[in-house]
């Protein structure tokens, strides 16, 4: 069975290219967020194996939103979507328990080996 996946951001065409990029390489995208209150409750419901997140959102930004997956599922595994001029969020995306970070604009390549390294296939 295919590893399922989330991906939370809130540019629409972020999301696709992501879908575009996690669907081709096999995986199943169950659930697109644009914002980090989306994101907690989406994974609540479904559990997704794996989700993309990315840190400059409304509502609630994704470090918040990964803290709160954490708290729910200390196991969950968050690969955090950054800007390049987000390096001190992204230091504390990492401490806050992401498992991998890809920076915007992203490669297909990087987006894959973040994704198999976060799921352990790498």
């Amino acid at each position: 069975m295919a590893k399922t996946v989330m991906i939370v951001d809130d540019a629409p065409v972020i999301r696709l290219m992501l879908r575009d990029i996690i669907e081709y390489n096999g995986f199943t995208v169950v659930a697109e967020c644009d914002n980090g209150v989306q994101a907690v409750e989406k994974y609540k419901e479904l559990k997704p194996d794996l989700v993309t997140m990315d840190i400059t959102m409304p509502e609630k930004d994704g470090i918040a939103a990964l803290k709160e997956i954490i708290a729910l599922d200390k196991t969950a595994r968050v690969v955090m979507v950054t800007a390049v001029d987000e390096r001190e969020s992204l230091i504390r995306a990492i401490r806050s328990g992401a498992a991998d970070y890809i920076v915007k604009p992203f490669e297909e390549e990087r987006v894959l080996s973040a994704v198999k390294t976060a799921l352990g296939q790498a």
